[in-house]
């Protein structure tokens, strides 16, 4: 079993438990020495998947219960246009969300065979991506973005207007506006109470916070 299918095996079998599981027995089950299991689950928990461990009886390695995204099969077609598209957004600059798209993304590469994934390739071969904006906004200000519209908390941040001056403000995020040239906040200014719209290529420095913090 190549490393990309045990961890796709691996998601899938803590998905399926009620109870956690040790790394001895991941090992055991997958074929690999304990050292590779620890580093398959260092993996999948870079990935973003919720993956725990408990002590004591009937604890070890468990997927958080809310993680319920089933398994998916996409054909090499399917693959090549979320791939693609995916590289696209994130090339556009302007979306927030890159590291999850390139997440995302690879995880689609990895679900594929080894036919599927030289197919994949030779599709995106033949894409181009033009006209870039040339408007960039700081990857520490983009997960800082992120977390803040997800996970619903206060983005603290430090905002230069078109006219220089800056300022520290702490919004809310209500709505996320992707143009061609450049991304836009709706927010809720909390300090003034009002509803600002802000440009994300403005925002020096931001942070997500707690809503008491």
């Amino acid at each position: 079993m190549r490393r990309a299918e045990r961890l796709m095996a691996i998601a899938e079998h803590l998905r399926a438990r009620r109870t956690g599981v040790t790394a001895e027995a991941l090992a055991d089950r997958f074929g690999v020495t304990l050292r590779t299991m620890y580093r398959d689950l260092a993996t999948l928990r870079a990935a973003s998947l919720p993956i725990g461990a408990e002590r004591g009886r009937g604890g070890g390695y468990a997927l958080d219960r809310s993680y319920t995204v089933p398994s998916v099969n996409f054909t090499a077609r399917e693959a090549a246009v979320l791939v693609s598209a995916a590289a696209w957004l994130a090339q556009m600059r302007v979306v927030p969300f890159a590291a999850t798209l390139d997440a995302a993304a690879e995880k689609v590469r990895a679900a594929l065979g080894a036919s599927a994934q030289r197919e994949l390739l030779g599709h995106l071969r033949e894409l181009e991506f033009v006209g870039v904006p040339a408007v960039a906004v700081l990857p520490a200000v983009r997960k800082a973005v992120e977390d803040a519209w997800f996970e619903q908390r206060v983005l603290a941040m430090t905002y230069r207007a078109a006219d220089g001056v800056v300022s520290q403000r702490r919004v809310r995020i209500r709505k996320v506006v992707m143009d061609r040239a450049e991304t836009r906040l709706v927010c809720d200014d909390l300090d003034k109470g009002a509803t600002r719209l802000f440009l994300m290529h403005r925002i020096e420095r931001a942070t997500a916070v707690r809503a008491g913090a």
